[in-house]
C-alpha cells in the first residue's frame, strides 16, 4: 500500500493532540500578575509537551520520507505510536496541575518512554514490511540515539521515586532528550540526498 493515507491520518491526529493541549489551558480567575505567574507549572508542562509532540511530528515526517511501501503491520504499529502520543495532553496536564508532583512526573516520563519504544517498533516494522524500504534500514543503522533516549526516559521514570530532588533530575533528563532530538534525524536526510544523487547519476 502507498503511504499517503498513513501520512495524512498521522498528521491529523497530531494536530488534534496539540489542539487538545491548548484547550486544557485555562485563564486565571483574577487579572493580576500574581495570578498569571501562578500558572507557570501549567504553562511549562504545556511547553514541554508541545515540543515533544512537535519533535515526533517532525521526525515522523522524516521517517516516512524514506518509506516506499506500507502494509497492515505498519498501520497498526503507527496507531500504537499515536496511542501513546495521544496521552500527552492528559499526563502533562496532570503534571502542571499538581505542580510537578512525583507521581504525575513519573507517569509523564513513562508515557514518553512508551512513545519512544513505539517509535522504534514502528521503524523496525517498516523496515521488515517491504524490501523497498531499504533506504530507512541503511539510514537508521544501530540507532544509538534512540537507545540513549530510552535509557534516559527509564531513568526519568525512576528518579521521582526518590522525592523532590528526583523530580528535578527527571525533568533535566526529559529536557536532555528534547535537545537531542530537536534537530530531525540527519541520517535520513543524508540517505535521501545520496539516493537522489545516485538516481541522477544513473539517469545521465
Amino acid at each position: 500500500m502507498k503511504k499517503s493515507r498513513l501520512e495524512a491520518f498521522s498528521g491529523g491526529v497530531l494536530a488534534i493532540i496539540i489542539t487538545i493541549m491548548v484547550l486544557e489551558l485555562h485563564t486565571p480567575e483574577h487579572h493580576a500578575w500574581a495570578n498569571a505567574l501562578s500558572l507557570w507549572p501549567v504553562l511549562l508542562s504545556y511547553l514541554l509537551s508541545f515540543v515533544f509532540v512537535g519533535i515526533y511530528w517532525n521526525n515522523h515526517h522524516h521517517l516516512l520520507q524514506a518509506v516506499r511501501q506500507v502494509d497492515g503491520r505498519v498501520l497498526w504499529a503507527n496507531l500504537h505510536l499515536l496511542f501513546w502520543l495521544s496521552l500527552f495532553p492528559f499526563v502533562t496536564g496532570w503534571v502542571g496541575e499538581s505542580h510537578f508532583a512525583p507521581v504525575p512526573v513519573t507517569c509523564c516520563a513513562g508515557v514518553a518512554l512508551l512513545a519512544a519504544v513505539a517509535y522504534r517498533v514502528l521503524t523496525r516494522v517498516i523496515i521488515r514490511s517491504d524490501t523497498s524500504n531499504h533506504l530507512l534500514a541503511d539510514a537508521t543503522g544501530s540507532d544509538t540515539k534512540g537507545t540513549v533516549s530510552m535509557v534516559a526516559y527509564t531513568l526519568a521514570v525512576l528518579a521521582p521515586l526518590l522525592g523532590s530532588p528526583g523530580v528535578l533530575v527527571s525533568g533535566l533528563l526529559l529536557i536532555g532528550v528534547i535537545l537531542m532530538w530537536l534537530v530531525p534525524d540527519r541520517r535520513i536526510e543524508r540517505a535521501l540526498v545520496r539516493e537522489a544523487q545516485t538516481s541522477h547519476t544513473h539517469a545521465e
